[in-house]
C-alpha cells in the first residue's frame, strides 16, 4: 500500500496560516528563484560538514490510512555532539514588520524539521536556527532556540491533531473511493478492438513502475483505456493520485467525460480540472490585490469552503470550483489548488508537471511513488517542453520601463532605476559583440555577465515588492511586475543552461533580443516523469516510437506499444498523388495539378472536405485558385487571427451544414488535430506537402544539434515533426465505426521510402495515382465499394 505524501509546507499552511493570501507571490515559483539564490549564497559560507537541503520524512496514520509528511530542511550543521538545524527565510521587510502569523509559520516549519531530524538521528535535543535575510539591506538576523526531542514531538503531535480534520477528510474520501473501485466495471458493455490490451498494458506499467509509450489510433478509446486501469490500481493501493496531463482544453473535456462515465458506473472518486489563473479569475476582482475580497481573509474561510465542496461534489470542474469559490468568497484559482490536495484524479495542462515556472510545488517538490502520470497527445509535449525551457528578453521592454517609472520617487526606487540603467548598458555590450553586417548570431555559452545584471535588477524589484506599500503605489507595481517576471523567467532558464542549449542574439535597428534556446528538453522531461511511480505517454500519432522515446526522455526503462486501428481498412482510402511536387520552388508550377486533384476529390462524392496546407500564404494561393475553378462550391478558410467565435463558425460549416463545403486549414494548426467531425461531417482530407516546418535558423540549430548527438538531425528537426502533422490531419477523417472517407496525399515525396516507411499500419493499403484520371478512377471505385460495404445507405 503506497502512503500518501503531504509536504511540511502544506501541513503548516493549513494548520498555522490564517488571514490573507499574499497578493504578489501566492503559489508562485517566481519569487522562490530569488530566495533560492540567497539560500545558496548563505549555505556556501559553511564548511564541508554543513549538510544542504536535507530531505526529512515522517509517517503518520489517520483512519487506517498512511501518510508521509516530508520536506527539505535548508541545512544541518554537526559539531561534535551539537546539532543545529537551519531554516532560511528571505524578505525585503525588516523582521519587525513581518506579521506574527508569518513568524509563527516560519517557526512551525523549522520545528517540524527539527522533530524529524531528532527521530532520524536519535537526538535528545537540538538547536534550531531561524535565519532571516533582509534583502533590502543584506542584513542577516539569526534567531536561535534549543528544544528537547520530547518538546518537539509534542509540537508535532499538536500540529497533527489540528491537521487531523484535514487528514480525516482525505482518508474518508480514500475509503469511499476504494470501496467503490472494488465493484467498478469497465463502463461499456464490451471492449473495442485493442482497448483491453491497452488497459492491461497500462496496469502492468503501474505494477512494474515503468513508462509506456503508446500509439493508439483514433477510435481506440485511449482516455478510458488509460484511466480505468489507473483507477483500479488506486483501489489496490498502488497509486494515490493520477495526473491526466493534456495540451488542449478539448482533451481535458474528454478526460472529464471519462470520469463522469466511471461515476455513472459507481465510482466515488474526487477529480478536479485545474484552469489557468488568468482564465478562472472572477471579472469583479479589483486590480489592486490588497483590496481583493476573494483574497482578504482567505484562510479564515478555506476550511468550511473545502468541507462544503468535498461533501457535495465529486467532479470539481471549472464551473463547480467557481460556484463554490463565489459562495465562500475565495480566490478561485487558489481554491482549486487547495482542493486538489484532496483529489484522486487531477486533470491539468502539461505545464503543471513539466514547466519550471508553474509546476505544482505541493505535489512535485520531490519524488512520490503515489503519483502516476497519464500524458495525452504526447506528440505535443516535444515542442511544448522546448518552449518551457527556453526564454527570451528584449531591451525595448526595459527602455519603455525606464521612461515609465521616471516620475516615481520613494525608498528603493533609486536602486531599481540604477540597476535598470546598468541592464540597458549590458544590452548594448551584447549588441557590440555581434559582428558587423550580421543581425543574428548563436553561441553555445550562456551570457553569464548579462545574467548577473539581470539578477541585480530582479533583486532590486523584489526588495521593493516585498515592502509594505500604500494604495497609491499600485501604479508602479503594475509597471514593475511584468518586467520582474520577464527577468525571473530568463534567470530561471539560466539555472538549467547546459550543453542542450544555445544562446541566440537577434538585432534590429531598434532592439536587441537575447534568447536561451533549449534544443533538447529530454533530460528535463525525464526528471519530471521521475517524480512519480511511472507514466503512460499516448497519442494517435507517435511514429516512429523510438524517436518519441528519445526526445521525451524515455529511452531507459520504458516500453513501447502500438495498437491496430479498430476500424476496417476498407472504409478509408489513402492515395498518394505522385504526379505532384509541392516543394517551395515547384508550388507555382504544380498549382494547376493541385486544383485538378482537389476538384476530382470533391466531385467524386459530394460532401464535406478539409484541405491542409503548410502556410497561410500557400493556403490563400490554393484556396483562391480553387474558388475560381469551382465558384459554385461553398468554401471556408482558416485565418491567422481567429477568435473563439471564428473557430466555432468554421466548424459549424461542417457540423450543421448538410450542403457540400470545402475548408482550407493549416497543417499543424488548430483544425488539424483535436477536432471531432464524425460521419458525414467530414468525408475526406487532402494534405498538400509533407509538412516540413519552414526553414529557419532555430530549426537549423536543432538539426545541427541532433546531427552531433545521433546523426539524425534532418529527421529530428524537420521530417518527423512535419510528418506527425500529416498523420494528425489524416486522423480527422475516420472518427467512428461507421465513418468512411479518403485521405489524399498531394506530394510525390510521400511515395519515397523515407516517408512511406513512416506510414502507420492502418495506412498500409495506401495506393498511388500517377495522374488525375487515375485518381478519379480510384476514388470512384472506393465510393462504390463502400456503398456496397455499407449496404447502400452510406451510414
Amino acid at each position: 500500500m503506497t502512503s500518501e505524501r503531504i509536504g511540511v509546507r502544506e501541513l503548516v499552511e493549513l494548520t498555522v496560516r490564517t488571514g490573507d493570501l499574499d497578493p504578489v507571490t501566492t503559489n508562485s515559483s517566481n519569487t522562490a528563484l530569488i530566495g533560492a539564490q540567497i539560500h545558496r549564497r548563505l549555505q556556501s559560507a559553511y564548511d564541508d560538514d554543513y549538510e544542504k537541503e536535507v530531505y526529512l520524512a515522517h509517517h503518520v496514520s489517520v483512519n487506517d490510512v498512511d501518510y508521509i509528511i516530508d520536506g527539505r530542511a535548508d541545512g544541518v550543521q554537526t559539531t561534535g555532539d551539537k546539532v543545529v538545524i537551519e531554516e532560511i527565510k528571505t524578505s525585503a521587510r525588516a523582521w519587525e514588520q513581518v506579521t506574527q502569523n508569518t513568524q509563527d509559520r516560519y517557526w512551525a516549519q523549522a520545528r517540524v524539521y527539527a522533530h524529524f531530524l531528532c527521530e532520524d538521528r536519535d537526538l535528545d535535543s537540538i538547536e534550531i536556527d531561524l535565519v532571516y535575510y533582509q534583502t533590502s539591506n543584506d542584513k542577516v538576523t539569526r534567531f536561535t532556540e534549543k528544544r528537547s526531542a520530547e518538546e518537539l514531538a509534542t509540537v508535532f503531535d499538536d500540529l497533527i491533531d489540528e491537521f487531523a480534520d484535514w487528514l480525516k477528510m482525505r482518508s474518508d474520501i480514500v475509503a469511499r473511493r476504494n470501496a467503490s473501485i472494488a465493484t467498478l466495471d469497465f463502463p461499456f458493455p464490451a471492449y473495442r478492438k485493442g482497448q483491453r490490451e491497452l488497459a492491461v498494458a497500462v496496469y502492468k506499467t503501474i505494477m512494474t513502475e515503468q513508462r509506456l509509450f503508446v500509439e493508439a489510433p483514433t477510435g481506440t478509446g485511449k482516455t478510458i483505456s488509460t484511466l480505468f486501469p489507473t483507477i483500479k490500481a488506486m483501489g489496490e493501493g498502488l497509486v494515490n493520485r493520477a495526473f491526466y496531463l493534456t495540451a488542449k482544453q478539448s482533451t481535458r473535456h474528454v478526460a472529464e467525460t471519462a470520469m463522469n462515465l466511471l461515476a455513472n458506473g459507481g465510482l466515488r472518486a474526487k477529480s478536479i480540472t485545474l484552469t489557468a489563473k488568468d482564465t478562472i479569475r472572477f471579472p469583479d476582482e479589483p486590480d489592486d490585490a490588497t483590496k481583493n475580497p476573494y483574497m482578504i481573509g482567505y484562510y479564515d474561510r478555506l476550511k468550511p469552503a473545502l468541507k462544503d465542496l468535498l461533501d457535495n461534489e465529486d467532479q470539481l470542474t471549472r464551473p463547480v470550483i467557481e460556484r463554490y469559490a463565489k459562495k465562500h468568497t475565495l480566490e478561485p484559482f487558489e481554491f482549486s489548488l487547495d482542493a486538489s490536495l484532496f483529489c484522486d484524479v487531477i486533470i491539468c495542462d502539461y505545464n503543471y508537471l513539466f514547466d519550471p515556472a508553474v509546476f505544482l510545488q505541493r505535489f512535485f517538490s520531490g519524488p512520490d511513488k503515489g503519483n502516476f502520470f497519464l500524458i495525452d497527445e504526447a506528440h505535443n509535449l516535444v515542442s511544448r517542453a522546448r518552449d518551457m525551457y527556453s526564454a527570451e528578453i528584449t531591451d525595448t521592454d526595459f527602455t519603455a520601463l525606464k521612461v515609465a517609472i521616471a516620475p516615481f520617487k520613494g525608498k528603493a526606487i533609486p536602486a531599481i532605476k540604477g540597476e535598470l540603467t546598468k541592464l540597458l548598458t549590458a544590452f548594448d555590450v551584447v549588441r557590440a559583440g555581434v559582428p558587423d553586417g550580421q543581425d543574428e548570431v548563436f553561441q553555445p555559452e550562456s551570457l553569464d555577465s548579462f545574467a548577473g545584471q539581470l539578477t541585480r535588477l530582479g533583486s532590486a524589484i523584489h526588495d521593493y515588492l516585498s515592502t509594505d506599500m500604500d494604495t497609491h503605489q499600485q501604479a508602479l507595481v503594475d509597471l514593475l511586475l511584468p518586467a520582474y517576471f520577464i527577468v525571473l523567467g530568463y534567470l530561471r532558464i539560466n539555472e538549467f543552461y547546459n550543453d542542450a542549449f544555445e544562446t541566440k542574439v537577434s538585432l534590429t535597428s531598434q532592439s536587441v533580443t537575447i534568447k536561451q534556446l533549449c534544443l533538447d528538453p529530454s533530460a528535463f522531461i525525464d526528471g519530471s516523469l521521475g517524480l512519480g511511480r511511472g507514466a503512460v505517454l499516448f497519442s494517435a500519432t507517435l511514429s516512429p516510437l523510438d524517436y518519441y522515446r528519445d526526445v521525451l526522455g524515455g529511452v531507459d526503462a520504458s516500453l513501447a506499444y502500438r495498437l491496430p486501428s479498430p476500424f476496417p481498412p476498407a472504409r478509408q482510402a489513402v492515395i498518394v498523388a505522385t504526379n505532384i511536387r509541392t516543394t517551395y520552388r515547384q508550388r507555382q508550377a504544380s498549382l494547376p495539378q493541385v486544383i485538378e486533384s482537389l476538384l476530382v476529390m470533391v466531385t467524386a462524392h459530394a460532401g464535406h472536405y478539409l484541405v491542409f496546407l503548410p502556410s497561410y500564404g500557400y493556403l490563400d494561393q490554393v484556396a483562391t485558385a480553387f474558388e475560381t475553378a469551382a465558384p459554385h462550391l461553398k468554401t471556408v478558410r482558416q485565418t491567422a487571427q481567429m477568435s473563439a467565435e471564428d473557430r466555432s463558425a468554421f466548424l459549424d460549416e461542417f457540423r450543421d451544414n448538410i450542403d457540400p463545403v470545402v475548408g482550407f486549414a493549416i497543417l499543424g494548426g488548430i483544425f488539424s488535430e483535436g477536432i471531432d467531425l464524425k460521419g458525414e461531417q467530414l468525408i475526406g482530407a487532402a494534405i498538400i506537402s509533407v509538412g516540413l516546418p519552414g526553414l529557419n535558423s532555430e530549426t537549423d540549430r536543432l538539426r545541427d544539434y541532433f546531427d552531433r548527438k545521433n546523426g539524425n538531425g534532418f529527421a529530428y528537426a524537420y521530417q518527423l515533426p512535419g510528418f506527425n502533422n500529416v498523420l494528425q490531419a489524416g486522423g480527422r477523417v475516420i472518427r467512428g465505426k461507421h465513418d468512411r472517407g479518403v485521405i489524399l496525399l498531394l506530394d510525390a515525396r510521400f511515395a519515397e521510402n523515407r516517408y512511406a516507411e513512416l506510414f502507420p499500419p492502418h495506412w498500409a493499403y495506401a495506393t498511388v495515382s500517377r495522374s488525375t484520371d487515375e485518381l478519379a478512377t480510384q476514388l470512384t471505385l472506393f465510393w462504390e465499394a463502400t456503398e456496397d460495404l455499407l449496404g447502400g445507405d452510406g451510414k
